[in-house]
């Protein structure tokens, strides 16, 4: 950063009980009060070089001393002091970091050439100008001590210059940027990078307060030069700066009044970045949007803001990932989720009825619904998850949304496995959600033995099975009758050009009648096993029954809703073994 410095004269102020004061022989005629300091002083040196001062002291005589108040100085006494030390001709730094208040604090003592060739304000725009706005930092230091002075910087100009300036270095190729910049991302260090990343700008200026960002991102989108993605950049870079995590949100331990302050603060930069966000899909992530809205619960924003986030996070929800859903990686929040899930839901229901090609949307809802049910993985083992939410984010997805529903069965034993106190209700309710006949044939195994599950839906699994067994078996047995083997035979000729004879025809109805016969014998192997598995769902049954009968409160007499009731079913296989047995006595 560049600095100019002005003065050669050691530095002789000093501070003696709450005052500051010059060593000098001569006398102090000139007492200067600023806030709680106050300055011993003489005439001689400021008012020559300060414009109103000489006014001020003008009605007094040239060895009366005269005590002046200047509460309202801009910069305060600080400022005050550099315009004493250069009319002293102290040796004084002026950098970044100070020119706004000496510029406006002299300015205010009307320090220019008029009263005094080659005074102070000439020398600190001719250093503003030429050094100041010239560099990229230089630039972006000046325009945060603004923030110190409300008025008096946007008054004189030196706001909108330091813009500007920013605007422009901002806009130059990447390739003529010669210019030092912070830039701290992981995986970068610029010794091994020859060319200048694009967003080589957005950490610099998200050291600004809200108001100065917003001017800075404002004037580049009006330009339209630098695509949406890179606006979308600078957004997240600066939300991530600034704004708190859900964990220090929740953990904040300072007073109430702390809190209301740090609260508002953080919804105005919230709100302001929200504001700011791209039109363009894809300018920032969803998971940034979903981030925004996180927190949004805790800084309280307004409802037009929760809205515009939970729509902008609605049209990219199927980019999202579990992560994305998950604050801080301890932290998640159902109920957001859950509104961006309905969001997408009427949001694809209305674009999916008017498209020409579906694929994409299919493609869209069905990452959904594997996001969904990942998701419900997860929060599956909160001891705290109650069913109706379960139940009410699982069914946000359509049934298009889920090829399979393996996922969704792997959430729901989870659900089992943490609420093992879950009553037979709320179970059920649970378990309706799943639809068996979507379950490949190793979840369907392992939910077949899943002891957790209530006893009707195993007995759907099970029954499934079956039904599924008896279709193959039927479709494999599906062959040609004999005669119609005969009849659809065309006449061939041998080599010779002859018909097929009548003998060749007889031959060929003699192997389809050993056909048929074999597909008898099939046919008797096939209700044999038929009976055998219909056995062993019975025995299965019975066995389940029993584990559900010692499970139940005694004196119970609560059936399943449905058609099937298990006591019944069990009490009939019951009795068919014993009778099976009888008969095997006999």
């Amino acid at each position: 950063m560049k600095f100019m410095k002005l003065g050669t004269r050691p530095d002789t102020f000093y501070t003696e009980q709450a005052t500051r004061t010059v060593a000098s022989d001569l006398p102090v005629d000139l007492v200067i009060k600023i806030d709680d300091f106050t300055y011993l002083l003489h005439k001689s040196p400021l008012l020559s070089k300060c414009g109103l001062l000489q006014r001020l002291c003008s009605d007094s005589r040239e060895s009366e001393s005269v005590s002046i108040e200047l509460h309202d100085l801009p910069g305060g006494a600080d400022a005050f002091e550099l315009c004493a030390k250069f009319c002293y001709g102290i040796s004084i730094n002026i950098s970044a970091h100070n020119i706004v208040s000496a510029l406006c604090s002299a300015k205010f003592l009307q320090m220019n050439d008029s009263t005094e060739k080659g005074n102070f304000v000439g020398k600190l725009e001719a250093f503003f100008s030429s050094c100041i706005l010239e560099g990229w930092k230089d630039s972006i230091v000046t325009l945060q001590t603004t923030d110190m002075l409300p008025e008096w910087p946007e008054n004189l100009g030196i706001t909108r210059k330091c813009i500007d300036s920013i605007v422009e270095k901002v806009l130059t190729p990447p390739s003529q940027v010669r210019w030092s910049y912070t830039y701290t991302r992981p995986g970068y260090t610029q010794k091994k990078h020859h060319s200048v990343p694009k967003d080589w700008w957005t950490e610099d200026v998200c050291d600004l307060n809200i108001d100065l960002f917003r001017c800075i991102i404002m004037a580049i989108r009006s330009t339209y030069v630098l695509p949406p993605q890179l606006i979308g950049e600078a957004l997240h870079v600066y939300a991530y700066k600034m704004l708190p995590g859900i964990t220090k949100l929740k953990s904040s331990g300072t007073s109430a009044s702390s809190q209301a302050e740090e609260s508002k603060k953080n919804r105005k930069i919230l709100e302001t970045i929200v504001s700011m966000i791209p039109a363009d899909r894809g300018s920032v992530s969803v998971g940034f949007l979903l981030r925004l809205l996180s927190i949004s619960s805790h800084v309280s924003v307004s409802p037009v803001t929760k809205t515009e986030l939970i729509k902008r996070a609605s049209i990219q929800f199927d980019e999202a990932t579990v992560r994305d859903l998950l604050y801080d990686q301890n932290f998640y929040d159902i109920e957001l989720v859950l509104a961006v899930s309905e969001s997408f839901l009427k949001l694809w229901k209305r674009m999916f009825s008017g498209a020409v090609d579906n694929r994409n949307f299919l493609r869209s809802i069905r990452n959904v619904g594997k996001l969904i049910d990942c998701y419900l993985q997860v929060v599956a083992r909160d001891d705290n998850m109650p069913v109706s939410k379960f139940v009410a984010l699982a069914e946000t997805v359509p049934a298009i949304g889920r090829l399979e529903h393996d996922d969704l069965y792997q959430a729901i034993n989870f659900y089992l496995k943490v609420h093992p106190d879950l009553s037979k209700a709320d179970k059920k309710r649970l378990c309706q959600i799943l639809d068996c006949q979507r379950l490949s044939p190793e979840v369907r195994a392992h939910a077949v033995k899943n002891d957790l599950l209530p006893l009707r839906t195993v007995v759907q699994l099970l029954y499934f099975e079956q039904d599924k067994s008896s279709k193959v078996t039927t479709t494999s047995h599906k062959l040609q009758k004999p005669h119609e083997l005969v009849k659809k035979t065309p006449a061939t000729r041998d080599s010779l050009g002859k018909q097929t004879s009548d003998q060749e025809k007889e031959e060929v109805l003699t192997r389809g009648t050993s056909l048929n016969e074999s597909r008898e014998k099939g046919r008797h192997k096939t209700k044999r096993s038929d009976g055998k598995l219909a056995l062993e769902l019975k025995r299965k049954m019975v066995i389940r029954g029993d584990s559900e009968e010692k499970r139940t409160e005694k004196g119970s007499g609560v059936k399943e809703e449905g058609n099937l009731d298990p006591k019944k079913t069990i009490q009939r296989v019951r009795s068919n073994k014993s009778e099976h047995g009888r008969e095997k006595g006999r």
